[in-house]
């Protein structure tokens, strides 16, 4: 089964009416469901927008937890693959691949009605053990390795054709302001494997592999993915946001099939973060480019112990300041992307504290509690806030999504 991409202003307006049947009550109804009762694929379809989530296949294949799968089901309309599409993933062992996962997550999205974004073509991490071994002992130089990738991602996008609606074709490409150098680069801290990957590839990689993501699937949509952009800093040499701007900005004037940019929003509650109008400002600046955007991977993270002192648990008046911050950092992200038509969707990085990535990457000090529902499925304010501005967002700052058409390779 094919999915339709690109959806006309028209068959928008259709999916809107259809999400608030339940909302616009008859005479004789006392009042219509609460916006907290209604999912937030049916809240989002309002505006045109997607809201979607990264899906983990054994949680949603365990038959023990059927919360997991009635939630992937019913409440979001794009789904993403958390591992599944990942190079280490599908080729663990050289020249065979595993579809089988990735397969299964399609499959069930078309059951549920539901877009898939394809997450990852071209990484430095979670690559497959013989390509990091081959990269590390010198066996696969860079020609080797720029054929290998070129290989990699025909047989991935080709394989899924038709099936997937955005592709993150590179994914963080760029380096860090507190990586050395501190100016922002393709790679990453001097002599880390990612400078190597970066080095062995070189600097017109990105253009090769969403041209060549683009001969495979003519009608995906093709992202790059990086966290850290949602908003500009001074412009200068440590601005990633700015490095990435200036990035796709040559890519498009090259004439490189890249139609937008995906910002992860991986967000933490300890820091000083943004605010509406700062997102909102990037988003703008990007599609002005003429590209799309979309929040890719959205969490709200926390310390989970007493800031001063890891070793204490957090007392009350913490737990309840960081719960809030979460939500304010949801708020911010939804709000900015429901200001810009262009920006397509909007995906968590799981809904559940119960299968969260956060509390195993970060451990010391342990940060944890960012996402949408906790661990026993219990709807938490960042979800409620999610809710809230879904249902209160209107006309005339909020309309419906300007739909986005794939550009393609020069016709030779």
């Amino acid at each position: 089964m094919r999915f339709t991409r690109l959806v006309n202003a028209s068959v928008l307006a259709v999916v809107a009416v259809a999400s608030l049947s339940t909302v616009a009550a008859s005479a004789h109804d006392a009042r219509p469901p609460k916006p907290q009762e209604q999912t937030l694929r049916a809240l989002a379809a309002r505006h045109g927008l997607y809201f979607g989530t990264a899906v983990d296949p054994a949680a949603y294949g365990d038959a023990s937890d059927p919360a997991y799968k009635r939630t992937v089901d019913t409440q979001f309309s794009t789904v993403t693959a958390e591992n599944a599409m990942k190079w280490e993933s599908l080729e663990p062992t050289r020249g065979t691949y595993n579809w089988g996962p990735a397969d299964a997550l399609v499959d069930a999205a078309v059951r549920n009605r539901q877009l898939v974004r394809g997450h990852v073509l071209a990484w430095h991490s979670q690559l497959p053990a013989w390509v990091t071994a081959g990269i590390q002992d010198g066996s696969i130089d860079g020609p080797k390795l720029r054929a290998l990738l070129k290989q990699h991602i025909t047989a991935v996008v080709t394989h899924f054709k038709g099936r997937i609606w955005q592709w993150d074709v590179v994914n963080e490409a760029v380096s860090d302001p507190w990586e050395t150098p501190s100016a922002i680069h393709l790679g990453g801290n001097a002599g880390s494997f990612k400078q190597q990957f970066a080095d062995l590839l070189g600097p017109d990689y990105l253009a090769e592999a969403f041209r060549t993501a683009r001969a495979a699937d003519p009608k995906a949509l093709l992202f790059y993915n990086d966290y850290n952009i949602e908003a500009f800093g001074d412009g200068g040499p440590g601005d990633k946001t700015q490095f990435v701007y200036d990035m796709v900005k040559r890519l498009r004037a090259d004439g490189v099939p890249i139609d937008g940019v995906g910002s992860q929003g991986h967000l933490a509650t300890q820091y000083g973060n943004y605010d509406v109008f700062q997102v909102a400002d990037a988003m703008q600046r990007f599609t002005d480019l003429g590209l799309a955007v979309a929040l890719t991977e959205v969490d709200a993270r926390s310390l989970l112990k007493n800031a001063d002192d890891p070793a204490l648990a957090a007392n009350s008046a913490d737990v309840n300041a960081r719960d809030q911050a979460a939500a304010y950092n949801y708020h911010v992200l939804l709000q900015a992307c429901l200001l810009n038509r262009h920006c397509l969707s909007f995906t968590v990085w799981g809904f559940t504290d119960k299968y969260s990535w956060i509390p195993t990457w970060f451990k010391n000090p342990p940060e944890g509690a960012g996402c949408l529902w906790d661990a026993a499925y219990n709807p938490k304010k960042s979800l409620r806030t999610v809710q809230g501005d879904l249902a209160a967002a209107g006309a005339p700052l909020v309309q419906p999504r300007i739909p986005q058409v794939p550009r393609q390779l020069p016709r030779r």
